[in-house]
């Protein structure tokens, strides 16, 4: 023991003291390591009722999602049922629309063959010229009264006119002659530069005003017809054009005395002269109004001196029946009178009682009632 040094002893505290750390050490740790374990036991207790929580949670909502995807899914499919149906609807209704475009698209078609006819009927100058006169005819006839008008009326000139309206005078019979300057007009509309445009322009009043002359000079005679005519311009888009832009050409036309109508303006026209018509009808037949009114007069002057001779017999009889009346009531109080007369019915000589007289001489009564003994009376007439 003498022999150890001090670095043994410190050597020996040394280990010693890490022993007992060591110890320490050892000690703690596995105290720890309980802890920890209870730490653990608890935390798995605690996520095992997590766990338990998260999944009955997690069952509820799914089942809600279930719900929610079932109620989902009958709203879609009533959805798509409507949509089926609404759909089913709407090309049913189009398959019907279809049908009557294609309808409208062969009656286009109709009309398109139609206007080529038409185009190729008005490129044609004697058959645009009869459609004139066409359609004038169904103007005229649909207005005015048969025996007003005459088509293709022969004049002294030996000219036929269109249609002639046989008015009296004054005016006289008016001439109404069908005129269509087309190619003119369609060269107008067609003119792309100003030259062109101011030749069209020229040649389309010319055209006009031509017309106008040769409807004067054949149409207009002095003592035969009006000293007015008519040209008719069957088309509402060339009249309106001529009075728009041609104002010089309409001018020269009135004071030529040849009018330019159209469809409505002649249709206006002719109602105006039907309404001539009837007032001329009417003072022709004005005078056998008057025979008959005063006809008539006489007739009412005879019957009320009939229902005066009737009104005087009527009075005449009145009377009578009421004379009739007084003397059958007079007759009546006699009657009465007797009935009360006081008779002795011990008179031996009834006879010998003083007759009672009854007489009227409104209708000429004159009689004498005796009374017998027994109440009867006997009438004896003078």
């Amino acid at each position: 023991m003498e022999s150890m040094g001090p670095n043994t002893l410190i050597f020996l505290g040394l280990a010693a003291f890490l022993g007992l750390l060591a110890l320490l050490f050892t000690f703690r740790t596995l105290r720890g390591q309980t802890e920890i374990n209870a730490r653990l036991s608890h935390l798995a207790a605690t996520q095992e009722n997590t766990q338990q929580t998260f999944n009955a949670r997690l069952l509820d909502q799914e089942r809600a999602m279930n719900q929610r995807l079932d109620a989902v899914g009958q709203r879609v499919g009533a959805s798509l049922d409507a949509s089926s149906e609404k759909t089913k609807a709407s090309l049913q209704h189009i398959g019907e629309r279809l049908a009557v475009m294609d309808e409208a698209q062969k009656n286009i078609i109709d009309l398109s063959n139609q206007m080529v006819s038409l185009q190729d009927i008005l490129s044609n100058k004697q058959a645009r010229g009869a459609f004139g006169e066409i359609q004038l005819r169904d103007l005229v006839e649909s207005i005015m009264p048969p025996g007003a008008f005459k088509f293709q009326a022969q004049l002294s000139n030996r000219k036929r006119v269109d249609c002639l309206l046989t008015l009296p005078n004054p005016p006289g019979p008016i001439a109404i002659d069908a005129k269509f300057p087309l190619e003119g007009w369609q060269q107008l509309q067609n003119a792309e530069t100003d030259q062109e445009r101011l030749r069209a322009t020229r040649n389309f009043s010319n055209d006009i005003l031509k017309h106008v002359k040769d409807i004067r000079e054949k149409y207009i005679i002095p003592g035969e017809t009006g000293d007015a005519a008519l040209m008719f311009l069957p088309s509402e888009a060339v009249y309106a054009d001529l009075h728009a832009r041609h104002a010089n050409v309409v001018e020269q036309s009135f004071r030529e005395k040849v009018y330019i109508v159209s469809p409505t303006t002649l249709w206006a026209t002719l109602n105006t002269v039907r309404a001539v018509f009837r007032d001329v009808r009417m003072r022709e037949q004005a005078h056998v109004i008057q025979k008959e009114v005063e006809t008539m007069m006489a007739d009412v002057g005879r019957l009320e001196d009939r229902v005066g001779n009737l009104t005087t017999h009527f009075t005449r009889a009145n009377g009578d029946i009421e004379r009739i009346q007084t003397s059958t009531r007079k007759i009546i109080k006699r009657g009465d009178k007797i009935r009360e007369l006081d008779l002795d019915e011990d008179s031996e000589n009834p006879r010998e009682r003083a007759p009672i007289k009854v007489s009227d001489p409104t209708i000429g009564i004159n009689a004498e009632v005796e009374i017998d003994g027994q109440g009867r009376g006997a009438v004896s007439d003078e």
